[in-house]
């Protein structure tokens, strides 16, 4: 009888064994941040279809399914996938094919270094490049084209600031575009001196030339897309929210997309423009699995580092100056009152205390009180004291950028004073308004790294660890609303809270695995950080 009771255990584990539901991938032995609303922290988790399909500890989930790929993580911290909640991954495409003037020291090695990629890059028709700072220059002053005349009196040129709120073009630009010394444009800033061209637009007047460059290719976009997503699933980086595209854009991405070229996960807000409204506000919000276009972007002002942000009172550094808002007051309220009827996000790019506050009693308008459209401030970089609670009383999201603050921080009190700075990069108070703040990089204004945008929310210091105290440290996060900033709130203010964000059952299996804990390991190491692996949808993707 003890023979056939024993047969019979044999044969029911055994048959047990080979009824355990499959999955496609299980994880386990890992510090799993699940970023859920407890925080809570797990062991291991299975994925079946490209979603999450249980969570728990390594035995429950070890003993309760089987399947064919199985990573043992050894410890590591696993988190969902980093979204980056404000960018311009398109921009960073093209840029990664331009002339990179990131930390050019000074303006002749902006010129250097367009001459060399010329050399390289014979055959083009038109020579792009981004990223000079002249506040990074001994001078600070804005450049003159003067050299880049000499050097190309025949291919035109365009050298775009690091903010893209300002750029500088060659003669032959100029002349191919119209622009002509005195001219004015609303919104802008053609500089002269002397009654002679520059070549420095501000804002809106860097249009003049960019509208007459010839469009891209699917080619092009195909090149561009496919190497800014290398870069950023290897930064962890799963969902990127695009701040300003034409619906010739999203066309692209979609096509690419749905070819299975591109894995990325995308947030579009359309720019502020009268195609994108015909195209768009007709239909509704246009989704797939990948791709969600729901926003609007508009601009109300420029930047604090060409000066064209708006401000209440002059700049310190040019007394007088105030900046500008890029369209008139009623263009926003025309704006917000054609939107608030549709299911579209209103986004507003905000960089001084004067194009805050416009933007903010224009949204308070129609708002009128608590609601879930999730309006949202682009940056939100400069708010009067007085202004803070207006995020608060009609629900509105302020966008932010840690490094914007660890970028600024060296130049910003000679801009706008010691009074007005303490209104600025204020993360803990713009926090506290809604109970949650989504966080992103605006690369490739600033590095795609989101480490480098954990380290900047909760140290305050630059990657030299300057200043020692940490940059006005009362707005410093805590790790874990940093955390939360980069993953769950970051897909809140995408509306996309349900599909990603944290490692719940039902959600898409987009995490990465790092090699150090951004939770537990010390202040020093945080920067050292590097990722493991990247997966979208249970698939290994870096």
């Amino acid at each position: 009888m003890r023979k056939l009771l024993s047969v019979i255990s044999i044969l029911l584990f055994f048959a047990s064994c080979s009824h355990k539901p499959s999955a496609d991938l299980i994880v386990h032995h890992a510090k799993v941040y699940t970023v859920d609303s407890a925080f809570a922290v797990a062991e291991a988790f299975a994925v079946k279809d490209g979603k999450i399909i249980a969570v728990g500890k390594n035995d429950e989930i070890l003993n309760q399914f089987t399947a064919a790929n199985i990573v043992d993580a050894g410890g590591k911290a696993i988190y969902p996938g980093f979204i980056d909640a404000h960018a311009h991954f398109v921009g960073y495409g093209r840029g990664l094919f331009e002339v990179d003037l990131f930390d050019c020291k000074d303006w002749e090695e902006v010129v250097h270094r367009v001459k060399a990629f010329e050399v390289e890059h014979p055959k083009l028709t038109w020579i792009r490049g981004r990223g000079w700072d002249q506040n990074k220059w001994p001078s600070k002053k804005f450049p003159d084209n003067a050299p880049l005349n000499v050097l190309f009196p025949d291919k035109p040129l365009l050298l775009q600031r690091i903010d893209g709120h300002a750029a500088i073009a060659n003669a032959k630009a100029l002349e191919m575009a119209g622009v002509k010394a005195g001219q004015k444009i609303d919104g802008g800033e053609i500089e002269t001196i002397d009654g002679n061209l520059t070549g420095v637009l501000v804002d809106n007047a860097v249009e003049l030339i960019t509208k007459i460059i010839p469009k891209p290719t699917k080619a092009d976009y195909e090149q561009w897309l496919v190497a800014a997503q290398k870069n950023c699933f290897a930064q962890g980086l799963t969902t990127i929210t695009d701040c300003g595209l034409m619906y010739t854009d999203v066309a692209a991405i979609d096509a690419l997309q749905q070819e299975g070229k591109l894995q990325m996960r995308l947030y579009v807000m359309l720019s502020d423009d009268t195609a994108n409204f015909n195209r768009y506000l007709a239909k509704g919000p246009y989704k797939t699995d990948r791709l969600f276009v729901k926003g609007i972007k508009a601009y109300a002002d420029g930047a604090l580092g060409s000066r064209g942000a708006c401000l209440l009172a002059p700049y310190i550094d040019k007394p007088g100056w105030t900046g500008f808002l890029l369209s008139p007051q009623s263009h926003f309220d025309s704006l917000a009152q054609m939107l608030i009827s549709t299911d579209f996000q209103l986004c507003t790019h905000a960089i001084g205390d004067s194009g805050n506050r416009v933007v903010l009693h224009v949204y308070n308008k129609y708002l009128k009180g608590p609601n879930d459209k999730r309006w949202r401030i682009e940056h939100a970089q400069v708010v009067n004291q007085q202004d803070f609670s207006l995020f608060g009383s009609t629900s509105v999201i302020p966008s932010v950028q840690p490094t914007h603050a660890t970028s600024d921080m060296y130049w910003a009190k000679d801009r706008i004073g010691e009074e007005r700075l303490r209104g600025g990069y204020a993360y803990k108070q713009l926090l506290q308004q809604n109970g949650w703040l989504p966080l992103g990089t605006d690369f490739p204004v600033e590095d795609i790294s989101p480490v480098k945008t954990f380290y900047a929310a909760v140290m305050r210091k630059d990657a030299k660890g300057f200043p020692a105290t940490g940059f006005q440290v009362e707005n410093a996060l805590s790790r874990e609303q940093a955390l939360k900033g980069m993953t769950i709130w970051a897909a809140k203010a995408d509306f996309l809270e349900k599909e990603v964000g944290s490692i719940e059952v039902g959600k898409k299996a987009d995490f990465l695995m790092l090699d150090k804990d951004l939770m537990q390991v010390a202040d020093t190491a945080l920067l050292g950080a590097k990722v493991m692996g990247t997966w979208v949808g249970g698939k290994k993707v870096y």
